[in-house]
C-alpha cells in the first residue's frame, strides 16, 4: 500500500497522552453495554470501576478520600481487553467520519500509538487530508477525555523521485498543534525508514550497534582474559 504509480505517501504518527490512565469509567462501562456483553459483566465492571476512591497515608499524615473516575492500571490482566475495546469505539467513530466526509486517510492504531496514511499524488493535498484528519480526531479524542502528544508528533513523506525531494511542512499551529517537518530519516517503534522505503539506515544502526557490543567483550571480561564470544 505504501507505493502506488505517480503518488506519493504522506504519514502522520502521533500518541495519545497518558492512555491507560485517562480512560473514563463512566464511559467504559457505557461501551461494555453497547458492545454486546452479558448484563453480568457491565454491572461487574461498573462495580469494580465507577464510584472508585482512594487516599494517602504516609506515616503520621494523610488525606482524605477523593474520587478516582478515570485510570486502568497497566499492570492488570484486564486492561489490555478494556482499552481496546475502549479504543475500538474511537476508531469506529473516526473512520464513520471519514467516510462521510469522503476523507480517504487510512489509520494504523498500536494501542496509544496511532499513525495516519494519506496518499494523493500532490503532497500539498496529502498535508490537507492529514490536516482535515488530526482536527477530527483531536477533537473526537477530547470528547473521550485524551489527548495527543505535541512532542510524539511525527510527519514524514515517502517518494521514490531521485530528484530534489523538498516536501512541505504540515503547519497544525491554526489547530493549537505543531509545525511539522519531514526529515531524512524515521525513527518509529524502533524501525528506521527512508523516504523510499529502504532499509539501509535501520541495517547500519544494528551492524554497527552489535560490532559495538562484540568490541565491548573485552572490557567486561575479568584482567586474565575477556568475555567469550558465545
Amino acid at each position: 500500500m505504501w507505493y502506488v504509480r505517480n503518488v506519493t505517501t504522506s504519514t502522520l504518527a502521533f500518541n495519545i497522552v497518558q492512555f491507560f490512565l485517562s480512560l473514563n469509567h463512566c464511559l467504559l462501562s457505557y461501551i461494555l453495554e453497547k458492545t454486546g456483553f452479558d448484563s453480568k459483566i457491565k454491572y461487574f465492571f461498573s462495580n469494580y470501576l465507577v464510584g472508585r476512591k482512594t487516599w494517602y497515608y504516609w506515616n503520621n499524615f494523610s488525606l482524605h478520600f477523593f474520587n478516582v473516575d478515570v485510570g486502568v492500571e497497566q499492570g492488570s490482566v484486564l486492561s489490555p481487553i478494556l482499552s481496546a475495546l475502549y479504543l475500538a469505539l474511537i476508531l469506529y467513530i473516526l473512520e464513520s467520519h471519514l467516510k462521510f466526509l469522503k476523507i480517504t486517510v487510512s489509520i494504523l492504531s498500536f494501542v496509544n500509538d496511532g499513525l495516519f496514511i494519506a496518499q494523493s499524488k500532490s503532497l500539498s493535498i496529502s498535508n490537507s487530508l492529514l490536516f482535515y484528519n488530526y482536527n477530527i480526531t483531536s477533537i473526537l479524542l477530547k470528547k473521550f477525555s485524551l489527548i495527543m502528544k505535541y512532542a510524539k508528533m511525527k510527519v514524514f513523506h515517502f517518494s521514490r523521485s531521485n530528484g530534489i525531494f523538498d516536501p512541505p511542512s504540515l503547519d497544525l499551529s491554526i489547530l493549537s498543534g505543531p509545525i511539522l517537518c519531514s526529515r531524512e530519516t524515521w525513527k518509529y517503534l524502533d524501525f528506521i525508514f527512508n523516504k523510499k522505503l529502504l532499509f539501509c539506515q535501520y541495517v547500519n544502526f544494528y551492524i554497527n550497534k552489535a560490532i559495538s557490543i562484540v568490541k565491548c567483550m573485552k572490557i567486561l571480561g575479568n584482567s586474565v582474559c575477556s568475555l567469550i564470544p558465545h
